[in-house]
C-alpha cells in the first residue's frame, strides 16, 4: 500500500455507523431520493423506478441511527494503520482527497467545505432518504455527506467483474467527492432537474465530470503527503473500476443488450476517458462542462 507510514490520519472526517440499525423513515427534501438516484446509479445501474421503496425502511430495522468515530480514532491514527486495515485505508483516502480540494479551492480564492464520509452496514438514514446497501455508494447534497457500505467493494469485483484493489476503492471515493465539489460550485444543483438520458445528456456529463475530478485528485494525490506513490498498476485499478460501471457494460450483463438512449452515467469508454482526462492533466479546468467553469 502506498501510504506514508508517518502521516497523521484524521478519523473525524469519517462517521462509523457499521453494525447499527438504519433508523426510522426520513422525509424527502428538495430533490429527495430522485437526486440520490442520479448520483447513486453511477455504480449500480439501478432502474430509478425500482428505488421508490428505499424511502421507507422495513419495520424490522432498529431505530438506532447515531454513529461515532471512536473505534476509528483508536485504530486509525497513522499511515501505517492505513497500510494494514481497510477501514483505515478509507480514512486515509478521504483525508487525502479533502486535503487536495481544500488547497485547490484556496488556490482559486474559494473555500472548501469538508464532507463527512458515513460508513454503514446494510442500511442507514440520510437527509435524502432511507437507503440500503443495494443502492451502493452515494453523495447526498441535502446533508453534504458521502455514504458507503464497504461490502460494495466486494460486489464491484463479484458482480461487476472489476479486478478490485486499493485504487478501485480510491476511485469510488474520489468520484463521490467529485459530486461534493460539484455541489459546492453549483454544478450539481444545475443538473438536478435534468431528465434527459443518452451518451451526451446532462446526466451523463455530470457523472463524467465527477470521474474527471477523481482523476485530478489522483494526479495530485502524493502532494497531499498521505500517499508516497501512485503506481501504474494502481492507476490501472481505477481505470478498470470505471470501465466496470459503464452503462453499456452493465446493460449487456444484466439485460443482454445495450440501449444507449437510456444511459445516465456513460459508457465504459466514456468513463475511462473522463478519468484519464483528469489523470493526465491534473487540471480542474479540464473537467469543465457546459454550464460550469471551475
Amino acid at each position: 500500500m502506498p501510504f506514508n507510514n508517518r502521516s497523521r490520519l484524521n478519523p473525524s472526517q469519517v462517521e462509523d455507523r457499521r453494525g447499527m440499525g438504519g433508523g426510522a423513515k426520513v422525509a424527502m427534501g428538495g430533490g429527495g431520493l430522485g437526486l440520490v438516484v442520479l448520483v447513486v446509479a453511477l455504480l449500480l445501474g439501478v432502474d430509478p423506478s425500482s428505488l421508490g421503496s428505499l424511502a421507507e425502511p422495513p419495520t424490522s430495522v432498529s431505530t438506532e441511527s447515531s454513529g461515532s468515530t471512536s473505534s476509528l480514532e483508536e485504530q486509525c491514527r497513522t499511515g501505517a494503520d492505513a497500510n494494514t486495515r481497510e477501514d483505515c485505508r478509507i480514512v486515509g483516502f478521504v483525508n487525502s482527497i479533502q486535503s487536495f480540494w481544500t488547497d485547490e479551492f484556496a488556490r482559486r480564492g474559494a473555500s472548501y467545505t469538508p464532507a463527512k464520509l458515513v460508513l454503514f452496514t446494510g442500511a442507514t438514514e440520510a437527509a435524502c432518504g432511507y437507503a440500503s446497501a443495494a443502492v451502493g455508494p452515494f453523495y447526498c447534497p441535502n446533508d453534504q455527506q458521502v455514504y458507503l457500505d464497504m461490502s460494495f467493494f466486494d460486489e464491484l469485483r463479484t458482480r461487476f467483474g472489476a479486478q478490485g484493489g486499493s485504487f478501485a476503492e480510491a476511485y469510488v471515493l474520489a468520484h463521490e467527492y467529485g459530486h461534493h465539489v460539484q455541489d459546492l460550485t453549483g454544478a450539481l444543483e444545475a443538473s438536478a432537474g435534468a431528465r434527459d438520458t443518452g451518451p451526451t445528456s446532462n446526466a451523463v456529463l455530470t457523472e463524467l465530470q465527477a470521474d474527471c475530478l477523481a482523476g485530478v485528485w489522483t494526479y495530485h494525490a502524493t502532494e497531499t503527503g498521505y500517499l508516497t506513490q501512485v503506481t501504474d498498476a494502481e492507476i490501472a485499478q481505477s481505470l478498470d473500476a470505471a470501465a466496470a460501471v459503464g452503462d453499456d457494460r452493465i446493460q449487456r450483463e444484466t439485460q443482454g443488450y445495450v440501449s444507449p438512449e437510456s444511459w445516465t452515467h456513460g459508457s465504459s469508454e466514456q468513463r475511462q476517458m473522463a478519468l484519464k482526462d483528469g489523470l493526465q492533466t491534473g487540471n480542474l479546468d479540464t473537467c469543465a462542462t457546459p454550464g460550469w467553469t471551475p
